[in-house]
Formats: structure tokens, C-alpha cells, sequence
């Protein structure tokens, strides 16, 4: 089952995570919200990592993964 978030507008959320290459050819690991638990891109995440939080925009309900300061 993948992490799931509910914005303040009752839209339910479900976090991928895909790995890319860089320019430099370095691998890094990007998390994003999808609507469909099964997207095309990505594969599901299980647990919000441990290093970051969910923040919501106020404008348009919009999920973002930062990192905790």
C-alpha cells in the first residue's frame, strides 16, 4: 500500500518515487504525488522517508515533499 495524503479540499494523494540521471550522469531519487495509487511513472513508496515532510500550497491544495530543516 503506498503512502497516502489528503489535502485540505478532500483530494487523496499517493506518493511515487523514481530514480534519474543528472547531466553529470550522478542517480538521484525524485518523490512526487500522484492521484492514481498506480501511476505509469514511478513506482509506489510504502513510508514517507524519515528526512522529510509533506507540505501543502494554499492556493490550489498542491502536495510537495521537502526535506526537514
Amino acid at each position: 500500500m503506498a503512502y497516502s495524503h489528503t489535502n485540505s479540499k478532500g483530494v487523496t494523494y499517493y506518493l511515487q518515487q523514481s530514480t534519474v540521471t543528472l547531466r553529470g550522469g550522478k542517480q538521484q531519487t525524485i518523490y512526487f504525488f500522484t492521484k492514481d495509487a498506480k501511476a505509469a511513472k514511478g513506482t509506489p513508496v510504502e513510508e514517507l522517508p524519515a528526512d522529510r515532510i509533506v507540505k501543502e500550497s494554499p492556493r490550489n491544495g498542491f502536495l510537495t515533499l521537502s526535506k526537514k530543516k
